[in-house]
């Protein structure tokens, strides 16, 4: 393996990524704190939006190398178990979901969201970690790594089931009206009577 080099450019670039980590961390937390699912929703559908963004360009780099064999300790992984407990209540009516792991090989597994967006924030923090330490190639080799063999996923269901609680809750709405149109068309079929 040879080590990544770091030039300007690729300094840059996992300060880009850096940004975008800190910003998902921060906006996780936060919006774990609040109170109406109704606006928390649409605002994680568009924040694992963004996070995904940042995985798609690392998987769309080269593979990064640390300088290290093993990873350096950057100390213990941050006790995020309150806040995945905050966005379980939060989430409760739309918790669990299903999703097909891997698409070449269908296996359907049910996932909880709080879990899965706890996950990704935890391999997250692991790398602006690193990145903090100063460690930048060991940052972007972690970013990279995790993505493709696990936040990358997880973030993807998660987004998944978010888009589908905002469809649902876009297009399954009732028009005003609409009951007693279908009641009146019902009561039509039953008599095969028009109503003019």
């Amino acid at each position: 393996m040879t080590e990544t080099q770091m030039t300007p450019e690729l300094e840059d670039f996992a300060q880009q990524i850096a940004d975008a980590v800190e910003s998902f961390l921060v906006v996780l937390q936060a919006m774990s704190r609040e109170e109406n699912p109704g606006t928390v929703v649409p605002l994680l559908l568009v924040e694992v939006s963004q996070i995904l963004f940042a995985g798609a360009r690392l998987g769309a780099q080269q593979d990064f190398t640390p300088s290290a064999e093993y990873q350096p300790d950057v100390g213990p992984d941050p006790d995020l178990d309150a806040m995945r407990l905050r966005l379980a209540r939060l989430l409760d009516p739309v918790e669990t979901y299903t999703y097909n792991f891997d698409p070449y090989a269908p296996e359907i597994v049910e996932a909880q969201l709080s879990d899965d967006l706890t996950a990704v924030a935890t391999d997250l923090a692991n790398g602006l970690r690193h990145f903090r330490a100063g460690n930048v190639a060991e940052a972007l080799w972690w970013w990279q790594y995790s993505y493709v063999a696990d936040w990358g996923n997880l973030a993807s269901a998660a987004l998944r089931a978010l888009q589908s609680v905002v469809a649902h809750d876009r297009l399954d709405l009732d028009f005003e009206g609409e009951s007693e149109q279908i009641a009146a068309a019902e009561a039509v079929l039953d008599t095969g009577e028009a109503v003019i």
